[in-house]
């Protein structure tokens, strides 16, 4: 975020998405409820040494590395937030000034901080206690990401469960020496422990979700439950009207995403590169962020056709959508929003995704 943008920010003043927090000693409690709310509302943006009017007074900038890393210490922190949360704050200079921005997402849950649940009305954050507030909470959750739908009668059989233990290699490969929690947990943890097996807090229903059935399902399990999923790899070059080659892919993410990348590997050709004395795949390192941001930013339950296409020229992708916002969306004001969560969060531990794709 550069100067100009910040301005504008400070400018508008707080609102709905934007809070101006002072921290002259140190973050304090009402910063967690403002990520709390952010995370139970629309998302949202955090500047710490900002006082409520507008005015920069910025933090000491000797403590801001200590700052940041005690902030994601506390979001991280089960007794605090539940459930946990990855932010990665930012340390920017504004006018010669330190300022801390912090960029919070929407969740697919609801969440609690020090056992209290807030929600973000105005500029205002509001605690939650009434239980039919709480209700419509989890009701906008699961209107917002149908990826938490649940499907109580699909059962553990349904899944591809012999394919945990490859997962939790791949996890572990991911998490650099420091062992990932996946090695030591059961299948029945792990589900769980992914979100791929919930509650829903306003029925008590519990059961394998519409995010689980894609990541792990069986094909006729999948086929079921969303029968016009299909992902269309297509190479056209020569016959541009129709295709030169085409893979119909109707299986589980993870399979869909390596039988993806193998249909790259063979109609793209990988020309040498270097970078800092080690080469690099291009070809590989393209298609990764093409197709994983395909598997993770769609809606499931619509019916259009998504897409791989590799022409002469240029190659795309083709998803089904669903608009968060009515806006004209430029490239000064696009922001990343989750579409899938879970979903974005499994790909993430195996190493299929980073956290900018989501």
């Amino acid at each position: 975020m550069d100067s100009k943008a910040i301005k504008e920010i400070l400018d508008i003043g707080e609102t709905i998405a934007v809070e101006f927090k002072r921290c002259g000693n140190g973050i304090e409690s009402d910063v967690y409820e403002t990520v709390c709310s952010f995370l139970n509302r629309f998302g949202g943006d955090i500047f710490l040494g900002v006082l409520d009017d507008g005015t920069v007074l910025g933090v000491p900038e000797n403590a801001a590395a200590d700052m940041v890393r005690n902030f994601i210490s506390c979001v991280s922190n089960p007794a605090l937030f539940t459930p946990t949360v990855y932010l990665s704050p930012k340390v920017l200079k504004y006018e010669g000034k330190t300022i801390i921005h912090i960029h919070v997402l929407p969740s697919a849950e609801v969440h609690s901080y020090k056992k209290i649940i807030y929600d973000r009305i105005d500029d205002a954050d509001v605690k939650v206690t009434a239980t039919s507030q709480i209700a419509q909470m989890y009701i906008r959750k699961q209107e917002i990401f149908t990826e938490r739908k649940l499907y109580p009668y699909v059962k553990k059989e349904d899944l591809r469960i012999d394919m945990l233990p490859k997962l939790r290699i791949m996890a572990e490969n991911q998490s650099n020496g420091s062992g990932h929690p996946w090695s030591r947990m059961t299948d029945d943890e792990l589900l769980k422990s992914a979100r791929l097996y919930s509650i829903d807090r306003v029925t008590g229903e519990q059961g394998f979700n519409l995010a689980a059935v894609m990541l792990l399902g069986k094909d006729d399990v999948i086929l079921d439950i969303v029968p016009a999923y299909v992902t269309d790899a297509l190479l056209r070059r020569v016959n541009i009207d129709r295709y030169d080659d085409r893979e119909i892919i109707q299986t589980n993410l993870i399979e869909s995403y390596e039988r993806l990348m193998e249909f790259g590997r063979k109609h793209l050709l990988d020309k040498f590169f270097l970078e800092d004395d080690q080469r690099k795949s291009l070809r590989n390192i393209i298609t990764r962020e093409m197709i994983a941001n395909t598997l993770i930013h769609r809606e499931y339950t619509s019916s259009y056709q998504a897409k791989f296409v590799i022409e002469k020229e240029r190659m795309y992708v083709e998803n089904a959508n669903r608009a968060s916002q009515n806006i004209v969306i430029t490239p000064d004001n696009m922001e990343p929003i989750p579409k899938n969560p879970i979903i974005a969060s499994f790909f993430r531990n195996i190493g299929y995704a980073d956290q900018l794709l989501v």
